[in-house]
């Protein structure tokens, strides 16, 4: 087992200072949020990539994976009634699945809360189907490079959608790929569930 520090609470500092902190305080690697790395890092090359993953593993870090993953660009949705913004935030995420494959990571986390709201005047029903037609893409893109995607529930004050651990669990269910899996954050798992959380682990 590796214990992966989220690397924003960290983001006024370079990646090298931020590998050497997390280093120096026991941490064995990093989950990465691409959007402390580039204001767009669906255009992070393979060659910035490689660099990435050079000054992460000098610190004797690995990148565990990466999180919060639509934060930038500006204007994503995966739920959005406009077909030109899901598919330009599904470009974005398909990129950022070869990211993490080439930063050495093996899991991507989606929360991204704001990227998957229920848009006024939309049903449920609806913004739920567009997110499963993504998420059955990005396991389709994950596992061409050997990654896991993973859905977050997280809580109503955060988002509109798949706010339980049962939600993100019939999500996964529904779409039926080894390479899409869900989660579990305590913290949203504190203010949603009934039941505690310790009882998702047995």
């Amino acid at each position: 087992m590796r214990i992966a520090l989220c690397n924003e609470v960290l983001g006024g500092m370079p990646l090298e200072q931020q590998c050497e902190y997390a280093a120096s305080v026991g941490y064995d690697g990093l989950e990465i949020a691409p959007f402390t790395l580039s204001d767009a890092p669906e255009k992070i090359s393979t060659a910035e990539a490689a660099r990435i993953r050079r000054v992460v593993e000098a610190s004797g870090l690995v990148v565990t994976g990466l999180h919060w993953l639509l934060v930038k660009p500006d204007g994503l949705s995966l739920t959005d009634p406009d077909a030109s913004v899901r598919k330009r935030t599904l470009d974005v995420m398909i990129h950022l699945i070869g990211l993490c494959a080439e930063l050495g990571g093996r899991v991507l986390v989606h929360g991204s809360p704001k990227q998957r709201q229920i848009a006024t005047g939309e049903t449920h029903a609806a913004a739920l189907a567009r997110l499963q037609d993504a998420l059955a893409q990005a396991a389709l893109a994950a596992a061409r490079v050997g990654v896991t995607y993973c859905i977050e529930p997280l809580s109503q004050r955060e988002t509109s959608l798949v706010n339980t651990i049962a939600e993100a669990a019939e999500l996964v269910r529904s779409i039926d790929h080894p390479n899409l899996r869900t989660m579990i954050d305590c913290s949203a798992a504190g203010q949603t569930e009934a039941e505690t959380a310790g009882r998702y682990l047995r």
